[in-house]
């Protein structure tokens, strides 16, 4: 297996370019991060430059944090605000090569705000198409993100199936599934081609992938046998310096 560094959790006592160099001198094989939009991208553009790393995404605004907003794009009425996140992660991304924005959808529910959703998401994937990006769009579980609008893989895939569009795809975070839905291995093989990208942490205390209820020796392996080549995403939240936590990494190569 190959493995990305979630940089919104893994070093994030440090400025995004540390980071990232961290992350390398971890051994890590890619980088992804949440909203890197207080640094320069030019600088994190250079430091992914002179570590040979890819950052494989990043996410839209979340928009008014004080608030307790969590993303945008399905909250009716909000439709210029949530365009204009999107435009923002795609010109960040463009500038320093990453290949894929996952679109928040944000704390709403009802009719009104699946079909706002949908139009965002047409206007996410157009624009992100002149640019060779891809969308992504993440269920979370409703413990940690209670009220948010997406919180089921079936969800996704209505929605990805009404968008129609090719650059549009899941966030398979096993994380989340886990805690919504379970059954890990048999989700990865039945939506495996609506896949865009894999994250995992432990379940249930969102820590490193060694302990806690799934057995992710089985779950890597899987993976590798559907013939998953990108790097998968470690999204979780040390509770104690991010360097003492990376022994897992070498136990699942």
């Amino acid at each position: 297996m190959r493995f990305s560094a979630n940089l919104g959790f893994l070093w994030a006592d440090r400025p995004l370019p540390d980071a990232i160099r961290a992350a390398k001198a971890a051994g890590f094989d890619a980088v992804e991060c949440h909203w890197p939009y207080a640094h320069d991208p030019h600088d994190v553009k250079a430091a992914l430059d002179e570590t040979g790393l890819e950052m494989l995404g990043l996410n839209t605004s979340r928009g008014d944090v004080a608030a307790g907003e969590n993303g945008l794009a399905a909250l009716p009425n909000r439709e210029a605000e949530a365009r204009a996140a999107i435009d923002q992660a795609l010109d960040y991304a463009q500038i320093i090569g990453a290949g894929a924005v996952h679109v928040m959808a944000g704390f709403a529910s009802g009719e009104s705000a699946r079909k706002t959703f949908v139009a965002n998401l047409r206007y996410a994937t157009t624009q992100a198409a002149e640019k060779g990006i891809t969308i992504l769009i993440e269920p979370l579980n409703h413990y940690d993100a209670k009220g948010y609008f997406l919180s089921t893989t079936a969800q996704a895939v209505a929605i990805i199936e009404e968008v129609k569009a090719p650059n549009l795809r899941l966030m398979f975070d096993c994380y989340h599934v886990q805690l919504m839905e379970g059954d890990l291995t048999n989700r990865l093989s039945r939506l495996l081609p609506v896949i865009g990208h894999i994250q995992f942490a432990s379940v249930p205390d969102r820590g490193t992938p060694d302990h806690g209820e799934v057995n992710y020796e089985h779950i890597f392996s899987h993976i590798d046998s559907l013939g998953w080549a990108r790097p998968i995403g470690a999204e979780y939240k040390p509770k104690i310096e991010t360097d003492l936590t990376i022994d897992w990494m070498a136990q699942f190569r």
